[in-house]
This record gives C-alpha cells, sequence and structure tokens, in this order.
C-alpha cells in the first residue's frame, strides 16, 4: 500500500499558463526593482541564477547558488535588495495569479487523500522562496498545513529533474521510494521519481513534454480522473 503521495504544484494542482504566468511575474518584478537594477539586466540574472539551481550538485542551497549568480552578475550585495524582493512576493507577485486557472478538484483531492491516512509532500520545484510558494498553495485553495513537508529553495540543494531531488525529499522524510507516489504534469521533471522506485502519476490538465518524451507512468489523466482513483483507493 502506498503511503506518501508526492504533489507537484504549479501545473498539476495549480492548473496554469507556464509561459503567462513567467511573463507575469517577470513584468512586475523588473517594474518594482527598476530603480535598482536595468530590467533587462533582472530577467536575464534571474534565468541564469534559476539554471544555476537546477544545475546545482549539492554544494550550498538553492537559496545560496542563486544569490551567488545574482551578486556576480550584477556587482551587487543581495543583502541590500532582499527586501524589496520578499516584498514583491507577499504583494505584486500575487497578481500573477492571472495566469492560474484554479480549481475545487485540488483541494477535493487533498481532503480525500487527508481522510484515508495519506501523508502528502508539496514537491515543487525548489526554485521560488517559501513566501512564494506559500501564495502560490493560497491560489490553489490548500492549506499548507495539509503537508508534511514543502521543498522551497531556502530548504533544498537540488532541484527537478535531477534526481536526488526526490532523494532529499525521501532522506529527509525516512520514506521508502516503493510505498511513494509522485503525482505531476511535467514528463521530464515529475516522471523521473520512477527512476527511484517510487510510481508516477502523470496529470494531463496542463501537460508538458517538451522534449517529447516516452510517456512512461503508472497513471496518466486529468485531476477530474485523479480524484476518482483516489475514491477506490
Amino acid at each position: 500500500m502506498k503511503k506518501t503521495l508526492l504533489f507537484d504544484l504549479d501545473g498539476t494542482l495549480l492548473p496554469m499558463d507556464q509561459d503567462q504566468f513567467v511573463q507575469s511575474y517577470f513584468s512586475r518584478l523588473a517594474k518594482k526593482m527598476a530603480d535598482r537594477i536595468d530590467p533587462k539586466q533582472l530577467v536575464d540574472t534571474i534565468w541564469k541564477g534559476t539554471g544555476a539551481m537546477i544545475m546545482n550538485d549539492g554544494r550550498a542551497t538553492n537559496e545560496q547558488v542563486f544569490w551567488q549568480v545574482f551578486d556576480k552578475l550584477t556587482g551587487l550585495h543581495h543583502e541590500t535588495l532582499e527586501e524589496e524582493f520578499f516584498d514583491y512576493y507577499k504583494n505584486e507577485f500575487n497578481e500573477a495569479v492571472e495566469a492560474c486557472a484554479p480549481t475545487p478538484l485540488a483541494n477535493e483531492i487533498v481532503r480525500a487523500l487527508k481522510a484515508k491516512g495519506y501523508t502528502l509532500v508539496l514537491a515543487t520545484n525548489p526554485i521560488f522562496p517559501r513566501v512564494a510558494t506559500e501564495n502560490r498553495i493560497r491560489w490553489a485553495g490548500l492549506d499548507q498545513n495539509d503537508f508534511a513537508w514543502i521543498t522551497t529553495f531556502e530548504s533544498c540543494r537540488y532541484c527537478k529533474p535531477n534526481p536526488k531531488y526526490y532523494e532529499e525529499i525521501l532522506n529527509r522524510l525516512q520514506l521508502d521510494p516503493k510505498q511513494c507516489v509522485m503525482i505531476g504534469n511535467d514528463v521530464k521533471e515529475d516522471m523521473t521519481a520512477r527512476s527511484l522506485g517510487m510510481e508516477g502519476w502523470l496529470i494531463t490538465d496542463c501537460l508538458l513534454n517538451t522534449e517529447k518524451l516516452p510517456v512512461e507512468c503508472e497513471f496518466e489523466g486529468t485531476l477530474a480522473e485523479l480524484l476518482k482513483k483516489i475514491e477506490t483507493l
């Protein structure tokens, strides 16, 4: 019997248009910081910092890796800007919900699983600070307290699709991968958890498979179909 279910957030529990989300997110952040850093340089630096986090080999937290790249490329000290960044995530960032299509199915799924005694982990790619992730959880109509752990850039040393990202979760929570399921919408990022022995359940409402990889999973369907599956567990 599977005991722990790991959920992706963006595009899974929180349906969204990823391109629109990125545009909304960056445009508002660039406007917020325009008097401190050139908007084009800011966006370019964030992309490069994100790339560095995705390639993180565990030498530091994703947060530390990101700010190292930021400081090097901008010549600034991120400590002088952190307050403005976090103010953005607490406020203007919330307007990026316009790119999302929250569904009550997310809450119904979580409630059904909790009622059946499953442990839930929010395994969202840890490239955002916790404040931004907590906001996106709220957009999805969910409660952060429903999750045994939430992956954010402050606490993680790897990113998807690196299998070590999933190993970090397993080790932290002392989980047996054979008793875990990874549920997500990205064939590459989420289904790589199967390489560790987890089941992979692929959600197709906002399916991502940019590299056209073969789909290998134990379940494939919409959130509505996932809810029906859960009711039979």
